[in-house]
């Protein structure tokens, strides 16, 4: 069911031009009766966790360390300073909006570094509890609108700032969450904005190890210091074979049918995790949640695009 809902959200996004985690994501809730079928439980289940663990390994493999290098130091000092304080804003100002401090790392994780991506990266690190799948999809739905609007928005910004095309690249690179909005706006400048933005969010997505490695290492250690907490909390296996691709691809172990296969069967295995996730959660859960989780993450969108755009202007 999650393999056939993600080749009709392909399609549809193919034909329609919508982000295709969107379209998963709304048809996977719409068949949300099936998680309560036996027959389906156990597959959805399967999807929503070793395939979304799959897709994000194999993330690593269209990043190099010569990419990275080649940005320069201060497009690398902005994205990490940005990604590390839209986390740090979302933890911080969860409780202002209701929301859970797992909530406000989530989100701020899924807008600093690559939206959809990072969100189901996260949360496949985050604690068991009550409402986890519920918030993945809130948080999923959100940025990817919130990506789509600033893919049309934030080029528009970048020339009236002044932007030159290098500038406009690590502007969108810097701030729009997905990477397919990121290629999309940046192309739509120029070739050489694309292909600073698309270099940017990059450096971004390799900042995914560090931070989802760091999650799942503090998730285990509250772990085993709580009186109800399992002994040997399980260690995301999946990001050693992310940090493993990066180093083959920085030394050129990869061949490039390797990376575009990779790449293939990344976002394939994403897109059935995000039908998985659909299915696990219903519309009226989500309606119950309200406008407050909506405007954490939209706060974190603005701080995260204020703040680049802001350093990216003193780079001139």
């Amino acid at each position: 069911m999650a393999a056939t809902i993600g080749l009709a959200a392909s399609w549809l996004s193919q034909h329609y031009g919508a982000p295709v985690m969107l379209f998963a994501l709304l048809l996977g809730m719409a068949f949300n009766f099936l998680h309560d079928d036996p027959r389906c439980a156990a597959g959805i289940e399967l999807a929503s966790r070793a395939m979304l663990r799959v897709g994000v390994a194999l993330l690593g493999a269209k990043i190099t360390f010569e990419q990275i290098a080649g940005l320069g130091v201060a497009p690398v000092v902005t994205v990490a300073t940005a990604v590390a304080t839209t986390i740090a804003l979302g933890f911080a100002c969860a409780r202002l909006f209701g929301q859970s401090r797992a909530f406000g790392v989530l989100t701020g994780g899924a807008v600093g570094i690559c939206g959809a991506s990072a969100a189901l990266a996260i949360a496949a690190v985050l604690p068991d509890r009550e409402g986890r799948e519920r918030d993945t999809i809130l948080a999923v739905v959100t940025v990817t609108a919130l990506s789509t609007t600033a893919m049309i928005v934030y080029p528009l910004i970048a020339a009236a700032a002044g932007l030159d095309p290098t500038q406009t690249g690590v502007f969108l690179g810097g701030t729009i969450h997905d990477v397919a909005q990121v290629v999309g706006a940046g192309y739509s400048v120029s070739g050489k904005t694309g292909d600073v933005a698309t270099y940017v969010k990059l450096l971004r997505v390799a900042l995914l190890l560090p931070v989802v490695f760091a999650m799942g290492l503090a998730v285990s250690v509250g772990r085993q210091r709580t009186a109800a907490a399992r002994p040997g909390a399980p260690f995301p296996f999946f990001l050693v074979g992310f940090a493993a691709l990066v180093a083959l691809g920085s030394f050129g172990l990869l061949p490039r049918p390797a990376v575009q296969g990779a790449d293939v069967v990344s976002r394939a295995c994403l897109v059935g995790a995000v039908a998985a996730l659909g299915m696990k959660t219903s519309f009226g859960a989500l309606a119950k949640l309200g406008w407050r989780p909506v405007a954490l993450i939209v706060a974190e969108t603005a701080w995260i695009g204020a703040l680049v755009l802001a350093a990216t202007l003193l780079m001139r």
